[in-house]
């Protein structure tokens, strides 16, 4: 009988997860939520215990750990009583572990208080937030990201740099070798183990180039649903995580993992159709620019900065985003210009769109969509004009964007209307476990001080 009840749940499931299982029955389900820096929180249970469970919870003090697994020092009664949160599986979102020994699907979970609320401090729940406004608008944003990572050699000392891995030829990858076909070849065995995993969760995979880093690639994926996206990209993290260890060797997502390389960003295509007629609101009926185009352009150069903390995570992220390596230094805009922090790529008018070249790759994918489309629809709906476009090097032109991580989470308080439209409550726990963390990094002695410092001061 439980056996027949597991099949029958497992009709229910999206075709890519029943196409994957090819009759097989599930053995286990992960009941995953992702925490503030995008890691998969959650539990592993049985399947059958999964379908007869009615409700299955977590405490809410996992949005107060940092990157280190340290607790955020903030002083409400939740973070002594550790209330539960109740987990609320999205069937939707059912995919493959397809590198799991047993036969094992991931579910994405929202969050919900025992009184059946939305969590405040999911980062899931705050995308959607964001989505919301859009619909009441009759609006409906359009994202698509493009991923970048390295792939290196195993790293067991955090005191050594990382290495580029050794590929197929017996030699390390080398960088400044964009767009190689035989650069890419190199990898073959990763990026088909990629594929492979990729097909098996139902990710679809756009394009694979290489990058400008020693063993650093990108792979695009297809546009579409804000939502829809981040859960890709927070399963792809894993997936590329996976493949790497495969074949002996470690996938990061920092935005800068190896000195004298490019950064990994996350470029973030934004666009914004009617919910009625799918037409593109950045484009007139004469296929010329729209206000809500130029507007949207404003609310991002007027309100990104103040959510840089949410783009730019972590102490290394503003290591990336400095002259002379590919990275955006302020949000100056211009069309097919990779100078700016705002691009505006070439394309029909049913496609006009706003590539965002701040966002790093280290970030958390629900927060990053959450916070561009926010400063957009802010944009559109206070009629925000942006500066005019610029044609020549946006390099040249002053830094604009905070420096460092301490800076960056200064910059949340500017301005009240990003922080009602996020959640006053998220942003404030957001702060404050980010403090902790950068307080942490300060007790942290570094090589660059032994080696400056010890003998010359």
């Amino acid at each position: 009988m439980k056996k027949r009840q597991i099949d029958q749940w497992a009709e229910n499931l999206p075709a890519a997860a029943q196409e994957w299982l090819d009759g097989r029955e599930v053995e286990e389900v992960e009941c995953v939520i992702s925490d503030f820096a995008g890691i998969a929180r959650g539990k592993v249970m049985p399947a059958r215990k999964f379908i007869d469970t009615k409700r299955s919870f977590l405490p809410v003090s996992i949005f107060y750990q940092t990157i280190t697994g340290e607790y955020s020092d903030y002083d409400t009664e939740e973070s002594w009583t550790e209330r539960d949160m109740v987990l609320v599986p999205d069937l939707e979102t059912a995919v493959a572990s397809p590198w799991a020994d047993d036969v094992t699907v991931q579910i994405i979970h929202d969050m919900e208080t025992l009184d059946g609320d939305p969590v405040p401090l999911s980062p899931r729940y705050v995308l959607k937030r964001i989505l919301n406004l859009y619909k009441r608008k009759g609006w409906e944003p359009v994202a698509a990201p493009e991923l970048e990572f390295y792939l290196t050699k195993p790293n067991i000392d955090p005191d050594f740099p990382l290495e580029p891995p050794v590929g197929r030829s017996g030699r390390q990858g080398a960088g400044r070798q964009s767009y190689s076909i035989a650069a890419i070849d190199e990898y073959t065995a990763v990026i088909d183990t990629i594929y492979d995993f990729a097909e098996a969760q139902g990710i679809e995979i756009d394009t694979i180039i290489q990058e400008g880093g020693a063993g650093q690639i990108e792979i695009n994926l297809n546009h579409g649903n804000p939502l829809l996206l981040a859960d890709q990209v927070f399963f792809f993290k894993r997936t590329v995580r996976e493949a790497a260890l495969r074949h002996n060797c470690y996938a990061t997502f920092m935005a800068k993992p190896i000195e004298n390389e490019p950064g990994s960003a996350m470029h973030i295509h934004q666009s914004v159709v009617d919910r009625k007629t799918g037409n593109n609101i950045f484009s007139n009926a004469d296929d010329s620019p729209s206000e809500l185009f130029h507007w949207f352009i404003g609310g991002q150069q007027q309100y990104l900065t103040s959510v840089i903390s949410l783009l730019a995570p972590y102490v290394n992220s503003y290591r990336r985003l400095v002259p002379g390596i590919s990275a955006p230094i302020n949000l100056e805009w211009g069309y097919d210009n990779r100078s700016t922090g705002l691009r505006i790529p070439t394309s029909g008018p049913e496609a006009r769109r706003v590539e965002n070249r701040v966002v790093g790759m280290d970030t958390n994918p629900y927060l990053a969509l959450a916070a561009c489309l926010a400063c957009g629809y802010l944009g559109m709906t206070r009629k925000i004009e942006p500066r005019e476009a610029v044609s020549g090097d946006a390099y040249s032109l002053p830094h604009a964007l905070p420096r460092e991580m301490f800076e960056g989470l200064k910059q949340l308080d500017r301005y009240k209307e990003v922080r009602k439209v996020l959640g006053e409550e998220f942003c404030n726990m957001y702060q404050h476990t980010k403090f902790r963390e950068f307080e942490d990094y300060l007790k942290v002695i570094s090589p660059w001080e032994r080696e400056h410092l010890l003998l010359n001061v």
